[in-house]
């Protein structure tokens, strides 16, 4: 009879933790996107030449914001927020037990990481809907800085969401953000989501990137763009 010794038994792949599929296409390809838009709509941010390129990300944020709540409705199990939305009490139990080195593993979001969702996507609403609002001019004087101001808020947010992924990756012994690429996380069988969904991430992906193609389509001139950026200077002089 075939035996293991001790070290081959430590690194033989059935001692590995099994991992099953928990992220579903739409949820991956949406994180990915707002990740991306994020990005873009923040780099650009300050550029009147790249204008459109920012609000382009912008208004793609908020439609993904928008897909990504209905989805937490109707989506499969762990990606509704009645799967990782628990009470704020359970959040900061959840802390503690990080901070003492015995944490709770969780399939899915752990309760800490259910409520940075909750906050990434409503400061993402609230700086999409404030960037159209001062786009279009409707807001009070008193709120002309408040895009900025959500915008930075959200960027802490973010940072606070990256050491998270870093330290519950540690902490748990596994790659969060490979299994963002993968869907698969550690978990028990009966955890594990049936279908994947491809064909939905396939229609957001198009969807994204015709809108993309359309806002290309209809970039201003550079004339027009070095016109604004003329009219602005003269109204910032004044």
């Amino acid at each position: 009879m075939n035996t293991l010794n001790p070290a081959e038994s430590a690194v033989h792949p059935a001692s590995e933790p099994a991992t099953v599929l928990i992220w579903d296409a739409p949820v991956r390809v949406m994180h990915w996107l707002l990740a991306l838009s994020f990005a873009g709509a923040w780099l650009s941010a300050e550029s009147e030449r790249l204008h459109l390129v920012h609000i382009t990300f912008g208004y793609t944020m908020a439609g993904l914001v928008v897909a990504r709540l209905l989805w937490g409705l109707v989506g499969s199990a762990p990606a509704r927020f009645t799967s990782f939305v628990r009470r704020p009490a359970a959040a900061l139990a959840y802390l503690r037990s990080l901070l003492a080195g015995r944490a709770e593993h969780h399939s899915g979001h752990n309760p800490a990481g259910g409520w940075a969702i909750v906050a990434l996507l409503g400061l993402i609403a609230a700086t999409a809907a404030l960037g159209w609002a001062t786009e279009i001019e409707a807001l009070p004087g008193w709120l002309d800085e408040a895009h900025e101001v959500a915008a930075n808020a959200l960027m802490v947010v973010v940072v606070v969401h990256l050491a998270g992924v870093v330290v519950g990756s540690l902490a748990h012994g596994e790659n969060l953000v490979r299994a963002m690429v993968t869907g698969r996380k550690r978990g028990r069988a009966s955890e594990a989501i049936q279908r994947a969904r491809p064909w939905l991430a396939g229609l957001i992906l198009i969807s994204v990137v015709s809108f993309w193609v359309l806002q290309w389509q209809s970039a201003p001139e550079p004339s027009a763009v070095s016109a604004r950026a003329l009219h602005d200077n003269d109204d910032d002089d004044d």
